[in-house]
């Protein structure tokens, strides 16, 4: 009875931390899909003097901002990062701030 308590609760932990792991970016993927953002953040994402860098920023911070993009809670000068993101899955948000992220400022 002991045994089977422990592994129910097991399970249970393991479902909850399982659940709450968020997939790492891939980086190379990342720098596949950046052509997009080269035509305005430049090709080292060092921005211009209308768009803001994004190299070397945190991956968590250039996540948000992206999914925050994307689902249009969050608005761009002229709503063209809306447009760039409403199509991206959250694997390629993620991969994207992975690549941008190790880049240098």
């Amino acid at each position: 009875m002991m045994t089977r308590i422990l592994m129910i609760a097991s399970a249970i932990l393991l479902l909850f931390f399982a659940g709450n792991v968020q997939a790492k970016g891939n980086i190379e993927r990342g720098a596949d899909l950046s052509y997009d953002c080269v035509d305005c953040h430049g090709m080292e994402g060092k921005g211009t003097f209308e768009t803001p860098p994004i190299a070397g920023l945190e991956e968590a911070y250039i996540l948000k901002q992206l999914r925050g993009f994307s689902s249009g809670k969050k608005k761009s000068m002229d709503d063209m990062m809306h447009t760039y993101t409403e199509d991206r899955t959250d694997q390629e948000l993620q991969d994207l701030a992975a690549y941008w992220a190790t880049k240098k400022k």
